[in-house]
C-alpha cells in the first residue's frame, strides 16, 4: 500500500489515481495529509492517521466523519463513501471525555 503527503492540489496526484485527503485528529490538534488508492477502506485510513499521530488509544473508540455525518460502515472504501480528492476528514472520540 502507497501512504504518502503528496498535496491535494498536485496534477501528480490525479495522474497516479492516487486519492489525497486529509484527516484531522483534534486529540493532538494535527492535521495529517495522506495520499491513498481509492480502495483504502475508512478504517484502514482511521488506524493508519492514529498510528501516524501517535495516538495510543483504541481506534475503535473513534469514529470518522465526513462533511459532519459519521461513517459507520468503516469497511467501505473511501470511494464507495463518495470521498473527493483533497476531502478533510475528522477523526473524533465516540464519547465524550468530561472535563473536570
Amino acid at each position: 500500500m502507497t501512504w504518502g503527503t503528496m498535496a491535494a492540489d498536485t496534477p501528480a496526484a490525479a495522474a497516479t489515481g492516487l486519492l489525497p485527503v486529509r484527516v484531522m485528529v483534534p486529540d493532538v490538534w494535527d492535521e495529517l495529509p495522506f495520499t491513498v488508492p481509492p480502495a483504502t477502506t475508512v478504517a484502514e485510513l482511521k488506524r493508519r492517521a492514529l498510528a501516524d499521530a501517535r495516538v495510543m488509544h483504541d481506534p475503535e473508540d473513534y469514529c470518522v466523519k465526513y462533511r459532519g455525518a459519521e461513517l459507520f460502515d468503516e469497511q467501505r472504501s473511501l470511494e464507495a463513501v463518495g470521498v473527493l480528492p483533497g476531502a478533510p476528514l475528522i477523526l473524533v472520540r465516540r464519547r465524550r471525555i468530561p472535563v473536570r
